[in-house]
């Protein structure tokens, strides 16, 4: 999937290809993953014991990256619209600089947790649209108005449409969604986007069809996703 160019990648202290081959999963977040996947709601951001396994399989750039997302959390969000909220959480995660998962992780898809988009300090799409998704949905913006969105992108440069993931608010269910992209740093009305052909949708709720428009067109769970499925199991395993 898509990844948007950047040449500011800060170096870090690569680990062994032990760690890259099976990448860390944060106990704390497959607690909250769990605790969504049942429909409730869980506070997965990070606290002592994540700085600690970030530091144990990181370094302490990354410690440091981690530790400002619960500030930025805890400081920046509170006492503004919604609309702000969008718009700070998609500029802070839009700064991680793209990198593809083959290079990142090993693996020609991988689906991070917002940790370990933070800690490697590299993504792609999916990681971009993931981190934002929780991040929202931790800060009280209800799941219902959140969905992650399979799209088809035009690529100018190259002529052609490639697979690629954003995340989607609709402010009331049958409204116009905003789109926020790691591909352009402003968040635009769908649209307006006509770059880009939604696929279908999910959140933790279920998983909707892009031929109807918000609620209706429900077609299953989020647990038809491999990826989703693959980033739950990770989860339990290492509770």
């Amino acid at each position: 999937m898509g990844t948007k160019q950047t040449h500011n990648h800060i170096p870090l202290a690569r680990l062994p290809a032990s760690r890259t081959l099976r990448p860390f999963s944060l106990v704390a977040l497959g607690i909250a993953m769990l605790a969504w996947a049942d429909g409730e709601k869980a506070d997965f951001l990070p606290n002592e014991h994540t700085l600690e396994l970030v530091h144990q399989h990181y370094n302490l750039l990354a410690v440091e990256r981690v530790k400002h997302w619960r500030r930025f959390v805890d400081e920046g969000l509170p006492g503004i619209q919604d609309e702000a909220k969008l718009a700070r959480v998609n500029h802070f995660f839009n700064r991680v600089p793209g990198v593809l998962d083959q290079t990142n992780w090993k693996q020609p898809d991988y689906w991070a947790t917002p940790v370990e988009l933070l800690a490697s300090n590299g993504g792609d799409c999916e990681d971009y649209a993931l981190a934002k998704y929780f991040t929202l949905t931790a800060i009280g913006i209800p799941a219902e108005r959140l969905r992650i969105t399979y799209v088809l992108v035009w690529i100018a440069r190259e002529q052609r449409m490639e697979s690629h993931m954003v995340l989607a608010y609709y402010p009331s269910p049958d409204a116009d969604p905003l789109i926020l992209d790691n591909l352009i740093p402003d968040i635009k009305p769908a649209s307006a986007r006509t770059d880009i052909k939604p696929i279908l949708s999910f959140n933790a709720d279920g998983l909707w069809s892009a031929k109807q428009r918000a609620q209706n067109g429900r077609i299953g769970d989020a647990s038809k996703i491999k990826h989703w499925n693959g980033l739950l199991a990770r989860m339990r395993q290492e509770h």
